[in-house]
């Protein structure tokens, strides 16, 4: 069973930095897409950065310029790096992993998340 666990969340101040890193577990044999996003109180959950396995990063517009998303292939990890940071930026952020190919099943699982991890921006 794929697991996905956040770290890295925390108080920052604004305009400070911070990164999170998220680790997938399990049999896993090759993942398509990691993505990092993010939900705050009332709002809806949104798409921060997402990286496919091969293809160019991708980012919401708020982060743009600002926030990097990184995969390490080797160890099944992403990354997002986060610069800049707003009081606007404080949500629960989570790691989501889609075709994510395992053994020894040789099938894909799909939309897997991760719990979750706090990143409070202050002002």
């Amino acid at each position: 069973q794929v697991r996905l666990v956040e770290s890295g969340g925390g108080l920052v101040q604004a305009g400070g930095s911070l990164t999170l890193n998220c680790a997938a577990s399990g049999k896993i044999f090759s993942i398509m897409t990691m993505a990092w996003y993010r939900q705050a109180p009332g709002k809806q959950r949104e798409l921060v950065a997402t990286m496919g396995r091969y293809g160019s990063p991708d980012y919401a517009d708020s982060v743009k310029g600002r926030f990097t998303i990184s995969r390490d292939d080797a160890d099944n990890t992403v990354s997002l790096q986060m610069h800049s940071l707003k009081p606007e930026d404080t949500a629960v952020y989570y790691c989501y992993a889609d075709r994510v190919m395992t053994q020894p099943s040789w099938t894909y699982t799909n939309d897997i998340w991760g719990q979750g991890t706090q990143v409070t921006v202050s002002s």
